[in-house]
């Protein structure tokens, strides 16, 4: 189900994102520009991008798909918890759990695990319960996920303002050169594929920084440090830049060396919502890409 609005634009409407900002104030605009990613914004018929600029007379169709109710269930799972207090919890995630569920895939994710682990946690028809930030089902590594709407709102600041330490090791293919960099470049829905990501000058703002940590032949071990956190960002920028992740079938190719994309999240570092005091945790490398550096030593 979903909810249809048509608007006629008038003289000096400027950007196609502010414009449906302004006609439909229930939504944000980074709500507004999702939808024009996932092609449910037109402009007389045609999807269109996020910085087009309106003409008089334009037709701007807007579809909103409404919330689909989810019957959410604990479950079972073995969670690898690396700190817990009455806040939150920091996990340090197996590769192959999805994060949260979706229509029709309301079972054995995270999610379900936590609310087993905290029968307390309000879901408030919250299909994401607690859920501050996001690692891809293929990457192992932490996550924090709160407990309670206060530090909700506190983990999501300091992700917003870009204070939250997100770091990560990452073996690419090839030599890639300086040894140090950052990767600027916006991301959004590739528009030939819309299941995939890509640099597309309509994205949102993605700002990556790496160190080589070794070279192997044919192979670098980098620590990437995520400054924004975008969907599939150190996949795709490190596509973009001729260097793609080992094991990325999706922006690489399918690998020998790793059965899935060697992506983990090594280290997290936020304040305590109740203190303000800084922590930091770490995650060793798991077993299967321990044995894939092993490989390419």
């Amino acid at each position: 189900m979903s909810q249809k609005f048509e608007f006629v634009a008038g003289d000096a409407e400027g950007r196609l994102d502010s414009y449906v900002a302004g006609q439909c104030p229930q939504l944000s605009r980074s709500h507004v520009q999702h939808l024009i990613e996932d092609g449910l914004v037109t402009v007389n018929g045609r999807a269109s991008k996020s910085g087009y600029k309106l003409r008089e007379w334009d037709k701007v169709a807007v579809t909103i798909p409404l919330p689909q109710p989810i019957a959410l269930q604990p479950e079972d799972i073995p969670l690898s918890v690396v700190y817990e207090d009455d806040d939150l919890l920091v996990i340090d995630k197996p590769a192959g759990l999805t994060v949260h569920p979706a229509p029709g895939h309301a079972e054995h994710t995270l999610v379900n695990a936590v609310l087993a682990h905290c029968p307390g946690l309000s879901i408030n028809g919250s299909i994401r319960p607690g859920i501050v930030h996001r690692l891809d089902k293929d990457t192992s590594g932490l996550m924090v996920v709160a407990k309670n709407d206060v530090a909700l709102r506190s983990l999501s600041s300091q992700m917003k303002s870009r204070s939250m330490l997100k770091q990560y090791m990452v073996l690419v293919h090839g030599r890639l050169s300086p040894e140090k960099g950052v990767i600027e470049a916006p991301i959004g829905r590739d528009p030939s594929a819309r299941k995939r990501m890509a640099i597309v000058e309509s994205g949102r703002a993605a700002r990556t920084r790496y160190r080589v940590l070794k070279y192997f032949k044919g192979y670098t071990l980098l620590e990437v440090t995520l400054e924004t956190g975008r969907t599939h960002q150190i996949r795709v920028h490190m596509a973009a830049t001729g260097f793609p992740v080992v094991g990325d079938a999706v922006y690489g190719k399918k690998s020998d060396i790793s059965a899935r994309q060697f992506v983990h999240a090594c280290r997290l570092g936020f304040k305590l919502p109740s203190s303000g005091e800084k922590v930091e945790f770490t995650a060793p490398l798991p077993g299967d890409l321990e044995e894939a550096v092993g490989r390419v030593s």
